[in-house]
């Protein structure tokens, strides 16, 4: 009958237990001198050797020629230990024995002596899953126990492990196996299987483990049906998209292309890959870059390696701090989601698109991304071209934007345009210019001493300006549907079926001001971006010739316009009183 890997090399002497010498060493010392302790609590992840010192120690404690602390596993104890014929070491699954009335059987057969071995052991396993009850049955005799009694308690989650217990146990923390040393055994063991494995997918095992050797000893097993086993095995194998896809899925975030994003990741569905291990591969990768970008010198040690530093190097440059955990929340809460849902395709496509836009979760954490990436871009340099470019718009009048032309019966003042009509043209009552030259001949020398603003010597006769070229017609004109043509090939996706919607953006030339006048909520904050401004200015400049700013401003409600004639005939108002 095939026994699985884990079972078939799980370790027979402390010597053989990998990752853990802090504690082997201590527990074969306590064999070799006697001076062993009546309760200990073996604390740490799942794979880590906690049952499998315990057992270890079992037989150790009744080996009847112990070699250097170790168990020589040929005398009867250690064989009858091994195969389960010997009745005084008991293990127990305290997830399924985890009542009072379990703790109470045990206490009253604990009290007798062994039969065929030297100690009674008692190896009691997840014991965090006992009752209060249980353990408050448990504490007299793990306190005071019988000379011929020993209790090997281990758990996952010493939290839930009451402090009278852990005050009476001597307790070893048993630590993750580091990845280069959990790889070498993982090669060693399928070296010895005979089986064809890369040294790069050894590695990736011993990553996929997260110190485990369990795991990793499961994950071989499972991957042991190819021929060869490289890295491309292992990703198929356990259903994984790969550092390059990862990688290429990240790219198209950080470019906010959500079509290409989900394109990508419906590829990756369509050959079988989890839509929970992507997510989770995604968000491995986010993690990496966060300790590099936080930590850039000490990063390297912290990162799990599953991507090159060059890629990591080149994904920090790009993403603050901020946006990386706004993300990685994100993902986190679309995990959860995922594992909990009837499609988890569809939790994770929303997922992308909402990382993909970032409008679409307006939360603080988003908030604090949105402003990191303008405060970076502001110290880097890169708004001062932008700022040069805008300084104009503050000598821009803030005038309201015109649903409808002015009609004709309704006069159209513009100062900068104004000329006095000559005097044929004037009207019997319109006063005369007043000749200010005259005037000023006829002051006294001194009349203008107090002037705010000299006059200068002599002034030259300057040649009438040339008046200001009227505004473009972009609301219904040929500018406006060129430039809407030419923005919409530049746009993201989403983002193409408002230029031409007079209802949702309009926008209007004057000299070289662009002003765009979007529909307030949604469609303003989608236009409000420096990237898709910068579209419209160029794309402008591009069809007038010169340098054009462009501003974006909420669209407001139409004015209803009166004409000259209309308040001129309105009655005039009369206090009485």
């Amino acid at each position: 009958m095939y026994q699985a890997l884990y079972r078939k090399w799980r370790p027979q002497t402390f010597d053989d237990v990998i990752g853990q010498k802090h504690i082997t060493e201590t527990l074969k010392n306590q064999v070799r001198t006697g001076r062993l302790s009546h309760a200990y609590l073996f604390i740490g992840t799942r794979g880590t050797g906690k049952t499998t010192c315990a057992r270890i120690l079992a037989r150790a404690v009744n080996c009847e020629h112990p070699v250097d602390g170790n168990p020589c596993g040929k005398c009867a104890a250690c064989r009858g230990i091994a195969d389960g014929s010997v009745l005084d070491v008991v293990e127990l699954d305290a997830a399924s024995n985890n009542g009072v009335d379990n703790v109470r059987a045990l206490r009253e057969e604990a009290v007798f002596s062994p039969a065929a071995v030297k100690k009674r052991v008692y190896i009691i396993d997840e014991v965090h899953m006992l009752s209060l009850s249980a353990f408050n049955a448990l504490l007299k005799i793990i306190e005071e126990p019988p000379e011929h009694l020993i209790f090997i308690l281990a758990t996952t989650e010493l939290q839930k492990v009451p402090a009278t217990i852990l005050s009476r146990c001597q307790r070893h923390n048993f630590r993750r196996i580091e990845t280069g040393e959990l790889a070498d055994y993982v090669a060693h063991i399928a070296e010895e299987e005979r089986f064809r494995l890369t040294r790069e997918a050894a590695e990736l095992i011993a990553r996929l483990a997260e110190g485990g050797v369990r795991d990793a000893l499961s994950l071989l097993d499972q991957c042991s049906a190819h021929e060869t086993i490289d890295v491309d095995a292992v990703y198929s194998t356990m259903g994984l998209a790969g550092k390059r896809r990862i990688e290429d899925l990240l790219e198209r975030i950080i470019e906010h292309d959500t079509a290409a994003a989900l394109k990508a990741f419906s590829a990756m569905w369509m050959e079988g890959k989890d839509p929970i291990a992507v997510l989770g591969e995604l968000f491995t990768l986010m993690r990496d870059t966060l300790m590099l970008r936080v930590a850039p010198r000490g990063g390297a040690e912290l990162i799990s390696g599953g991507h090159e530093l060059a890629a990591l190097r080149r994904f920090a440059e790009r993403l603050t701090s901020e946006e990386l955990c706004a993300a990685m929340e994100t993902l986190q809460s679309a995990l959860i989601a995922s594992r909990a849902s009837k499609s988890p395709r569809s939790s994770a496509e929303l997922c992308l698109v909402t990382l993909c836009s970032s409008l679409l979760k307006q939360d603080m954490p988003d908030f604090n991304a949105r402003l990191s990436r303008i405060e970076e871009q502001l110290a880097r340099g890169e708004f001062s071209a932008s700022a040069a470019r805008r300084a104009p718009i503050a000598e821009e009048e803030d005038e309201p934007f015109d649903d409808e032309p002015p009609r004709e019966d309704e006069p159209c003042f513009e100062p900068e345009r104004y000329e006095p009509a000559p005097p044929w043209e004037r009207r019997a009552d319109e006063a005369e210019e007043p000749d200010f030259e005259a005037f000023r001949e006829e002051q006294p020398e001194d009349a203008f001493l107090t002037a705010k603003r000299a006059e200068p010597e002599e002034k030259k006769p300057e040649p009438p300006a040339a008046p200001p070229a009227p505004a473009a017609p972009v609301d219904d004109g040929q500018f406006w549907k060129e430039l809407c043509g030419r923005v919409v090939a530049r746009l993201p996706i989403d983002m193409r079926i408002y230029p031409g919607d007079g209802s949702k953006l309009r926008g209007r030339l004057k000299g070289n001001v662009l002003t765009l006048e979007a529909e307030s909520g949604f469609i303003f904050n989608r236009f409000n971006r420096t990237e898709i401004l910068q579209k419209f200015s160029d794309c402008a400049a591009e069809l007038t010739g010169q340098p054009v700013n462009a501003v974006l401003r909420e669209m407001s409600a139409a004015r209803e316009t009166r004409s000259l004639d209309e308040l001129r005939a309105f009655p005039e108002t009369r206090v009485i009183g």
